[in-house]
């Protein structure tokens, strides 16, 4: 099979794309034939080595994917050959990625694509969506009435924090940075939208919301956290998921004084029955056409090193390259 793989960790041009053997399903594995992958901050960390862990010998890129199963290991249960499956939480601790023809998942980890979805959508949606439904639902416990700040939000987490948001009944300010981006964030729904450039949010925030936002979701690697306690209602909660390395100044003071929660998580280490649960929420949801990925292009295997390039600047430099998933179909 064709794969994208690494022999070492390193910079993009690290990943080498050619043949390696086919994988065969064990245990409770299902063999995919991939129809199409996307790349996430996580795989450019994991494979420059900035989240160190373990890795096969021969390491294919790639945590999202989604295509039909062409075989069952005899210990698993959940599929059947030809059944059209997605899933993410691949690439980390150990397992292998999934920028190959060919995948060998355990099936805890897979879930039905519904029929009307692409497989383009369901692996752009796969890793963002989990890690989305994870912070609002688990983390956050978002309450139907409540106000969210999605600082960042034409961004793909941002813009799927906007539409899930709104799915579960909350209202949203999202925070971008050009009237473009900001167009972009009311088209998924977003009921305020500011500049986080030009505009004072805590007090636009508090002037749209009586006693502030209830919860924020932070995008950006390094927190502004005076921003964020300034803008939320006292008992509110703050996500945060991204800023391996930030070490930003932190108002201790105010934070505690309103009784605020901060709320870290990592997708990848979350159990595999919360990922479940997410997973038939955002089914339910592609299904009807109330989540729209965003996809900023699709790509072939080939281009994987340059993907990845791409959006380790966009992550890493915040250069606004990558509007969206980029994808790579089989």
């Amino acid at each position: 099979m064709r794969a994208a793989y690494l022999e070492k960790i390193g910079p993009p041009d690290s990943i080498r794309v050619g043949e390696l053997p086919d994988p065969k399903a064990t245990g409770s594995q299902v063999l995919v034939r991939v129809g199409a992958a996307s790349v996430n901050p996580i795989d450019t960390y994991v494979r420059s080595g900035a989240a160190p862990m373990p890795l096969p010998s021969l390491f294919i890129v790639g945590s999202d994917l989604a295509g039909v199963v062409e075989a069952v290991g005899p210990e698993a249960k959940r599929f059947k050959v030809g059944m059209r499956v997605w899933g993410a939480n691949q690439g980390v601790l150990g397992r292998q990625g999934t920028f190959s023809e060919l995948a060998a998942i355990d099936d805890e980890w897979l879930y039905p694509t519904p029929a009307t979805v692409s497989d383009e959508s369901a692996a752009a949606f796969a890793l963002v969506g989990i890690t989305v439904h994870l912070g609002l639902v688990d983390r956050a416990h978002l309450q139907a009435g409540e106000t969210i700040v999605v600082n960042g939000g034409s961004g793909a987490v941002g813009s799927s924090v906007i539409q899930m948001a709104k799915l579960l009944g909350a209202r949203v300010i999202a925070t971008t940075s050009s009237a473009e981006k900001a167009e972009y964030c009311r088209s998924l729904g977003a009921d305020h939208v500011l500049d986080y450039r030009t505009d004072d949010v805590p007090a636009r925030v508090k002037e749209i919301v009586d006693g502030g936002a209830h919860v924020w979701w932070e995008t950006s690697r390094e927190p502004n956290f005076d921003k964020i306690v300034g803008s939320l209602a006292r008992h509110g909660r703050v996500i945060l998921m991204a800023g391996r390395a930030a070490r930003p100044e932190f108002p201790v003071g105010p934070f505690y004084v309103n009784c605020l929660a901060l709320l870290g998580f990592a997708m990848f280490l979350m159990p595999a029955d919360a990922q479940r649960r997410a997973a038939e929420d955002i089914n339910r949801w592609l299904a009807a056409g109330d989540i729209e990925p965003a996809i900023d292009r699709v790509s072939k295997l080939e281009e994987t090193p340059e993907l990845h390039r791409l959006q380790e600047e966009n992550t890493l430099q915040g250069t606004g390259v990558v509007r969206g998933k980029l994808v790579v179909k089989f």
